[in-house]
């Protein structure tokens, strides 16, 4: 009997990988689905590869939520809310959710190129602030912006966006795995970015530029609130389709940069030897292939580690992290162990509070 031709609409679409944002659905959430308290830095804090920063501007909760717009097909939306206003920002002060890309993964735009492909943004979004929004492409290579505005028009209702930007024939992007383009959602911004003149097209990056003087300032009431889900970038001048991916493979494509090992209580880590009798010894194995040599990311508790030996347990805090690759890394206690050389065991986690983590993050 012959095999029909699968078609092309469906999964065979979404296999394209035309949408160059990972985990522009909100799907993934390795971290931790909320965090409280938030009123400075810059940091992946909950939905993987969302990148939250903020200067002395308001304090924040960041979380997963499911409030998402109907019949679209999300399940899952980014939501921040504001729990300390601040309606009068300092010049340097600043909100904005970031997102950066490697270089090798752009390569087809051939940026600085006479054939420099124009980019699409397209996402839904919603908040009680209506008003004017900045959204920035930045390449991070040539010291390039493009800023363009949005407006959320009715509160509390999900608003589809799209914005188109044209090709930069200046500036080719870096091919490797270090960060080449990037872009900003601002959500406020001091006068160190909004007090010159909007810059709409490729040009060499003025900080005053790169800010609306007319963009919102979200922090100013704790009333206020922000949701983006559905968050596309695309080649072409048209606005596709979101691409849904299946959740495996939007899982594996964001452990390239952020792997969780294990969290919680009883967690089988792997299995530990002592290289001696005072030094514990253990290799952890990678899902995916890291984007560059991982850090260790590592709750320390007091026992929060145990290794389940023949003859019986002992207990660490913590661990260091030691030559680690893309694909593995060897993880060590020189400190705590305490155990006959030779001898092997099962090292699990111990406390509702441990958790094993690997960043590899732009």
């Amino acid at each position: 009997m012959a095999i029909s031709k699968i078609p092309s609409a469906g999964f065979q679409d979404n296999v394209k990988f035309r949408n160059i944002i990972i985990n522009g659905d909100m799907s993934i959430a390795q971290r931790g689905t909320s965090v409280s308290s938030i009123s400075s830095g810059a940091a992946y804090n909950t939905i993987d590869r969302m990148r939250f920063g903020v200067n002395s501007l308001g304090t924040w909760t960041q979380s997963q939520s499911t409030d998402v717009p109907t019949g679209q097909g999300f399940a899952k939306s980014f939501k921040l809310d504001c729990t300390t206003a601040d309606a009068s920002p300092s010049a340097g002060d600043y909100v904005f959710l970031n997102y950066s890309i490697e270089g090798q993964d752009l390569q087809y735009l051939k940026k600085g190129t006479a054939n420099a492909e124009s980019l699409t943004l397209s996402f839904w979004t919603k908040s009680n602030k209506t008003g004017t929004y900045t959204f920035e492409l930045d390449d991070n290579d040539n010291s390039r912006s493009f800023s363009q505005t949005y407006t959320i028009s009715s509160a509390n209702t999900w608003e589809k966006k799209t914005i188109t930007f044209a090709g930069d024939t200046t500036g080719a992007l870096d091919n490797n795995n270090a960060t080449s383009l990037r872009f900003y959602f601002w959500l406020g911004a001091g006068s160190n970015y909004t007090s010159g003149t909007l810059q709409t097209s490729w040009q060499s990056t003025t900080d005053a530029n790169r800010v609306s003087s007319s963009n919102v300032n979200l922090a100013d009431s704790t009333s206020n609130e922000w949701y983006i889900t559905g968050v596309q970038l695309e080649a072409g001048t048209t606005a596709s389709d979101f691409e849904f991916l299946p959740y495996d493979v939007n899982l594996r494509r964001c452990q390239r940069y952020y792997f969780l090992k294990v969290s919680g209580t009883a967690q089988a880590i792997s299995v530990a030897t002592y290289y001696t009798g005072s030094s514990m010894r253990m290799s952890v194995s990678f899902p995916v292939t890291m984007r560059s040599a991982p850090s260790i990311d590592v709750e320390t508790v007091t026992n929060g580690y145990q290794m389940n030996r023949n003859s019986g347990q002992d207990y660490v805090n913590t661990f260091d992290i030691n030559a680690p690759s893309l694909v593995e890394t060897q993880l060590i206690n020189d400190t705590q162990a305490s155990g006959t050389a030779g001898q092997a065991g099962t090292l699990l986690t111990n406390s509702s509070s441990s958790f094993l983590a690997f960043n590899s993050e732009l």
